[in-house]
């Protein structure tokens, strides 16, 4: 190990005054980590209001009824999001929503199956069409950009779509990942916009990138009533810290608080389910595992040790359909 990630590696693996003790009481744990994460976060301030404009809707495709709309979350700032409706769906029964997020990718495409870009057929064969498997399977699917991808990446030149953002976020007192967090709080907090859904039951599903905005995004949001993370939840000292990443992962100064499982707390008791893949290089296994005891230990105090769940997909860096959906379709 180099000299410098010795150094932050020792800052990481100090005492986090916030870290969960399940000899503690629960509540006040609570919230003291919604507190400090709150305020890491860094997330652009709430709206009150945020009116869905449609741009078009469309009734052509066979198994689903389209909607394109956008939203502006904040003054100027508008995110486009897509919303199918299942063709066979019972007139004035609302349908419960699932709300997909595509990772690092060309865009939010990829979860409607829509290949644009050179790779993109390669992208969506790792189960990552997200919003078509949830509208097959009966669910509302909403499939909405994230900053720094597809139609909101940066017009600077950026290996990664995300570093010039994550650093001009920075610049305004934001992080890149609060002002995802914030988008999809403002989705969520407005669905109602919408009669034909059933806002009381709205799940949250992404690989990767957009694991890392379901999870984190789930500990803000209390209308987010299941969660899926895949190829995402880790801990942060033995992924985020320890080997590359996208600018977008990092939250400063989250490690003199707490760790990444840590946050579950802010989840417990709702449904979470948390995939990984035995061959990921970037999100490993056995760091998934460790950090998936001190989530079962936070559901156990929570008194919903059945509400969480871990599976393990035999590959890398991908999503798992035929793995994790049965056990999602039981928490949503």
């Amino acid at each position: 190990m180099d000299l410098m990630t010795a150094h932050y590696f020792k800052a990481a693996n100090a005492q986090k005054p916030l870290a969960f003790d399940k000899t503690k009481p629960f509540e006040p744990q609570r919230a003291a980590i919604e507190e400090a994460y709150i305020k890491l976060l860094k997330m652009p301030e709430r709206q009150t209001s945020v009116p869905f404009e449609i741009e078009y809707e469309k009734q052509d495709n066979e198994e689903y009824d389209e909607i394109r709309f956008r939203m502006e979350t904040e003054p100027g700032f508008y995110v486009p999001a897509h919303l199918l409706l299942p063709k066979r769906r019972e007139v004035g029964k609302k349908l419960p929503v699932v709300i997909c997020l595509q990772g690092h990718s060309t865009g939010m495409h990829i979860s409607l199956g829509r290949p644009i870009y050179q790779n993109d057929e390669k992208t969506i064969a790792g189960d990552r069409d997200f919003a078509l498997q949830a509208v097959r399977r009966g669910y509302a699917a909403i499939a909405m950009e994230q900053r720094g991808l597809g139609e909101l990446k940066t017009g600077v030149p950026d290996g990664q779509g995300c570093h010039q953002m994550a650093m001009q976020a920075l610049m305004v007192g934001h992080t890149l990942l609060g002002e995802r967090v914030h988008d999809v709080r403002c989705l969520v907090e407005n669905l109602g916009q919408f009669e034909e859904l059933d806002t009381g039951r709205v799940g949250i599903m992404g690989n990767s990138g957009g694991g890392t905005t379901s999870y984190h995004a789930a500990g803000v949001i209390s209308g987010i009533t299941a969660v899926l993370t895949s190829c995402a939840f880790n801990r942060y000292d033995a992924s985020i810290l320890s080997m590359y990443h996208c600018a977008c992962n990092y939250i400063p100064g989250i490690l003199n608080y707490m760790e990444m499982p840590d946050l579950a707390v802010l989840i417990a008791p709702r449904p979470l389910l948390i995939v990984s893949g035995r061959e990921d290089t970037i999100f490993p296994l056995e760091a998934a595992k460790r950090g998936f005891a001190t989530v079962e230990e936070i559901y156990e105090a929570a008194g919903a040790p059945q509400n969480c769940r871990m599976i393990v997909g035999e590959g890398g860096h991908r999503f798992y359909a035929k793995d994790a959906w049965p056990i999602f379709e039981e928490m949503i």
